[in-house]
C-alpha cells in the first residue's frame, strides 16, 4: 500500500510503500504527554518501505529509561510522525497521514495499564496493558 503523510506546517513530508502491520490505539503515558493527555492511534510499518521526501525529522528518546522508543517530529511545529520501537519497525501516528481513511479503527489498544479515567477504550478488540509480546 502507498501512503503519503507529513507534519501540520508542511516542512515534512513522507511516503511509505509496503504492508500495514497493526492498526493500534496506544494509552501510554508518554503518547500522554506527546498529545496533551490523549491516547495516539498508529500504524505499524516496516522502516524499509518508510522515505521522507522533504525536510527531517528530529528525534528524541528519553535516558532515564531501561528501554526507550525514539520519537520522530517536526523540528517546527511539532507534529510527531512516527515512534521508533524496534530496529526495523515504526509506529506511524494517524494524524500525520494525508488520507486518514485507510485507518478505520484501532484492532487493539496497547498500554491500557496507565489510561485514564476520562479515556474511551474500544470495545470488541483485544486490549494490552502492555505492549503485546
Amino acid at each position: 500500500m502507498k501512503l503519503e503523510g507529513g507534519c501540520y506546517c508542511g516542512d515534512v513530508r513522507y511516503e511509505y510503500n509496503g504492508d500495514l502491520g497493526i492498526k493500534g490505539q496506544c494509552f501510554c503515558r508518554e503518547c500522554q504527554h506527546v498529545t496533551g493527555g490523549d491516547s495516539v492511534l498508529i500504524l505499524g510499518i516496516a522502516e524499509d518501505g518508510f522515505q521522507l521526501t522533504k525536510g527531517a525529522l528530529k528525534q528524541f528518546s528519553r535516558s532515564d529509561l531501561e528501554s526507550p522508543v525514539t520519537r520522530e517530529f517536526c523540528e517546527n511545529c511539532g507534529t510527531h510522525v512516527t515512534t521508533r520501537p524496534a530496529p526495523g519497525m515504526l509506529m506511524l501516528k494517524v494524524g500525520s497521514l494525508d488520507d486518514l481513511s485507510v485507518f478505520d479503527g484501532p484492532q487493539m489498544a496497547i498500554f491500557t495499564c496507565d489510561a485514564q479515567p476520562y479515556h474511551r477504550i474500544p470495545t470488541g478488540i483485544p486490549t494490552f496493558e502492555k505492549m503485546p509480546g
